[in-house]
């Protein structure tokens, strides 16, 4: 391991682990910031429980990347890693992008009624989040990157929270 930091760990209910590894899903929301100040490596335990197979889970994939979760899962074991490269919630998500269209059509009124709104009305409807994976509702938003499968899963007993591996997982999920 890099620097001689510890790796961290994220247990996650399946379907969503699947998703972040194999699935595109690039934001895992949580009630709080679990990370901290913390950036690097993550490693993705999915955990012993199941989501049901929710609509947002089955559309954001779809929309992403065409494809439906599959029906065998596994529970228990971490299946990847990603990189963590932020944290922020869910109001900061929206007011970034608000930020981002004022600048772009601040001042060109014709490009601002030239552009499609889907609906919403306005500047409001044309301002997304950070991801179709992100929820709205108070939550933060972990965003991540580079997913990489473990070859083999590594099973391993998950925990609350940004969680830190044993020196002996550490060194399987390394290798």
């Amino acid at each position: 391991m890099d620097g001689g930091l510890a790796m961290r760990a994220i247990t996650v209910r399946q379907p969503h682990a699947w998703a972040i590894i194999h699935g595109g899903k690039d934001v895992e929301n949580r009630s709080r910031n679990i990370a901290g100040s913390y950036r690097g490596p993550v490693a993705i335990h999915a955990g012993v429980h199941q989501f049901e197979r929710d609509n947002m889970s089955s559309r954001a994939l779809k929309a992403a990347h065409g494809s439906e979760i599959p029906s065998a899962l596994m529970f228990g074991a971490i299946i990847g890693v990603v990189d963590l490269v932020d944290v922020h919630n869910a109001n900061e998500c929206f007011e970034r992008d608000m930020r981002r269209l004022v600048a772009l059509y601040g001042q060109d009124l014709t490009a601002y009624y030239a552009h499609p709104d889907n609906g919403a009305g306005g500047l409001i409807g044309r301002v997304r989040y950070c991801s179709p994976w992100a929820q709205h509702d108070e939550r933060y938003h972990l965003v991540l990157r580079n997913p990489r499968p473990l070859a083999v899963p590594i099973p391993a007993k998950g925990r609350l929270g940004l969680w830190t591996l044993t020196d002996a997982l550490a060194e399987q999920v390394s290798r």
